[in-house]
C-alpha cells in the first residue's frame, strides 16, 4: 500500500496498538500523543489519512480536525467514546469522514482505514464523458484526479463530500436516498433510524457551493425520498 497514516491518541497503549496493526497491513504510520506534534508532522510531510482521538491533553480531536480541514482534504477518522452520539455529529460537522467508538476491535479500525482510502482514491468512470469528467451545468467532478470545480473555481471538499457529489452526478438526475448514499460510502446500513450524517454533509456541500434548500441550483431535495443533481 505505502500510504501514510497519522495516529493521534494520548493513550499510548491504544496509539501504539493501532500503529502495530496498520504497519502489519503495509501502511507507514506517524504516531503522536499531542495535537501540537501532529500538526508539526502534517506541515512537513504528506499524510494520506488521519486517525484522531477526540480527547487530547493539549486540546481535542475536534479542534485538530477543524485545523486540518483548513488546508487538507485527506480522510479523517475519529475515535469517540462509546455511546457519545453528539461526538459523532460534531465530528461530521467539522469535516470528519468516519468514526470508531471505543473500545474497538483493531481489525475493524484497519478495515475502515482501508475503506476510506479506497474511496478517496477510487476511479469510477460510470456515467462520465469520454475524458472521465462528470459535468452537470457549471459543476465538474473529476473522479480520476479527485478534483471538483464550480463555474471554473475549485471546490475544496472532504473525501465524503466528494463521494456524495460523484454519486449524485453519476446518477444523472435520478433520486438517491440517504440510505443508499450511506451504504455506498460507508459500506454498511444506517446505524440508527434517526441518522442525519448524510444530511449534515449535504448541508456543508450546499454551503460550499452557494446552493440553497429553497432555490437549489444543483443539489435538490426530494422530500422523503433523497437527493439528486440534474443536468
Amino acid at each position: 500500500m505505502g500510504e501514510t497514516v497519522l495516529v493521534v491518541d494520548d493513550e499510548r497503549e491504544i496509539a501504539d496498538l493501532i500503529e502495530v496493526y496498520l504497519k502489519n497491513e503495509g501502511f507507514a504510520v506517524r504516531t503522536f500523543y499531542r495535537a501540537k506534534d501532529a500538526l508539526a508532522c502534517i506541515a512537513g510531510e504528506k499524510i494520506d489519512l488521519a486517525v484522531l482521538d477526540v480527547m487530547l491533553p493539549d486540546g481535542d480531536g475536534f479542534a485538530l480536525c477543524r485545523k486540518i480541514r483548513e488546508e487538507h482534504t485527506f480522510p479523517i477518522l475519529l475515535l469517540t467514546a462509546k455511546g457519545e452520539e453528539t461526538d459523532k455529529i460534531t465530528g461530521f460537522a467539522l469535516g470528519a469522514d468516519d468514526y470508531v467508538t471505543k473500545p474497538f476491535r483493531p481489525l475493524e479500525l484497519v478495515a475502515r482505514v482501508k475503506a476510506q482510502l479506497r474511496r478517496y482514491t477510487r476511479y469510477n468512470p460510470a456515467a462520465a464523458r469520454p475524458d472521465g469528467l462528470l459535468v452537470r451545468g457549471g459543476l465538474t467532478v473529476d473522479p480520476g484526479t479527485h478534483e471538483c470545480t464550480l463555474d471554473g473555481k475549485p471546490l475544496v471538499l472532504t473525501p465524503t463530500e466528494f463521494a456524495i457529489l460523484q454519486i449524485l452526478c453519476e446518477e444523472r438526475g435520478r433520486v438517491v436516498g440517504s440510505e443508499q448514499l450511506f451504504a455506498q460510502i460507508w459500506g454498511e446500513a444506517y446505524f440508527t433510524k434517526n441518522n442525519n450524517t448524510i444530511a449534515t454533509h449535504i448541508r456543508h456541500l450546499r454551503e460550499k457551493m452557494g446552493d440553497s434548500v429553497e432555490r437549489p441550483k444543483y443539489i435538490k431535495t426530494v422530500w422523503g425520498v433523497g437527493y439528486k443533481i440534474e443536468g
